[in-house]
């Protein structure tokens, strides 16, 4: 089967096409390389996947491309482009989140509309739910957007049912719940928790550590792909893809300090506007309809994470 990714150079894309590869598929990956992260770092994500004949990068704007070729023969569309992160989204960057969140999206939908794809596998974010009423957060709980980002994602999510009830698009939606692991982005809160402690550099806490959070390794979220690809699913089906055991911030700063073996030097800041108090997913949707769970405890998945720090250095 030919699988469309996009985003392909980023933390999680990257990751997908690695294992789409490895299972036999071809990949057709398409990114922008935007300035958010530097882009020697993202080229790098691609480095095992060019030498590969099975995968193709096609470097083109989503915003502004024909996607038809793109499209050409295409079985599965992997959506995961975005432009990430809660605090650039104020402001005057609003405008950029909502084109390559919910413009490309549409862009994407539309296209794929007139096409025999049989899956289309969209990467939403539990930032749709906000603070929520209660934990674990279900799919069936009211959305709730603390950010514009949160907002943003929440559009183009709905954009994707929209385009499953009226034409049959087959969508699924995937609400990630904060994703890390080997290739993490280096704006996220943990590949700086790492790059602190290994290099003894201050990393700042925005608020008093008490803010919880439910990680989920970068394979478990490449698996739920896979499955939702796959699956005998209905088109606008929406699931949690989370890790199953909410920690602090606090709890994680001393979990990386144990698996750098250094702890992480800290500088106390105020909390910062978009931040939600808490995170946490239930995963019961996903383990009826995918038959998935996580399998990577957060001990684990931080010393997998570790060792590609290290191994950027050599």
């Amino acid at each position: 089967m030919l699988a469309l990714v996009t985003g392909v150079a980023g933390f999680i894309g990257s990751n997908l096409a690695d294992r789409l590869v490895a299972d036999g598929w071809q990949v057709r990956g398409v990114d922008r390389f935007t300035a958010y992260y530097e882009e020697r770092a993202k080229r790098s994500n691609l480095v095992s996947l060019h030498a590969n004949p099975s995968f193709e990068l096609v470097e083109a704007d989503l915003l502004s491309t024909d996607l038809g070729p793109l499209l050409d023969g295409v079985d599965v569309v992997f959506h995961q482009a975005g432009q990430p992160g809660v605090r650039l989204s104020w402001a005057d960057g609003f405008r950029l989140y909502n084109e390559i969140n919910v413009d490309v999206t549409q862009r994407l939908l539309e296209a794929v509309r007139y096409r025999s794809i049989k899956r289309f596998v969209y990467a939403s974010s539990s930032s749709i739910y906000g603070n929520a009423a209660s934990y674990p957060t279900m799919e069936s709980d009211p959305p709730h957007p603390h950010s514009p980002y949160g907002v943003t994602k929440l559009a183009a999510e709905l954009l994707c049912n929209a385009y499953a009830s009226n034409f049959d698009v087959p969508v699924v939606s995937l609400r990630y719940f904060t994703v890390y692991g080997p290739r993490q982005r280096p704006d996220m809160a943990i590949h700086r928790m790492i790059e602190a402690a290994v290099h003894g550099t201050p990393f700042n806490v925005f608020g008093d550590g008490s803010h919880v959070r439910d990680f989920t390794y970068v394979g478990d979220v490449v698996q739920a792909n896979v499955l939702a690809a796959t699956g005998d699913l209905a088109p606008g089906a929406v699931m949690n893809i989370a890790g199953g055991a909410s920690t602090t911030v606090s709890e994680l700063l001393e979990a990386v300090g144990a698996a750098v073996g250094q702890p992480v030097p800290l500088i106390w800041q105020a909390a910062q506007p978009g931040d939600v108090e808490r995170t946490g997913g239930s995963i019961e949707r996903a383990r009826t309809l995918l038959g998935w769970e996580p399998v990577t405890d957060l001990e684990t998945g931080l010393a997998r994470q570790v060792l590609w720090h290290r191994g950027r250095e050599r």
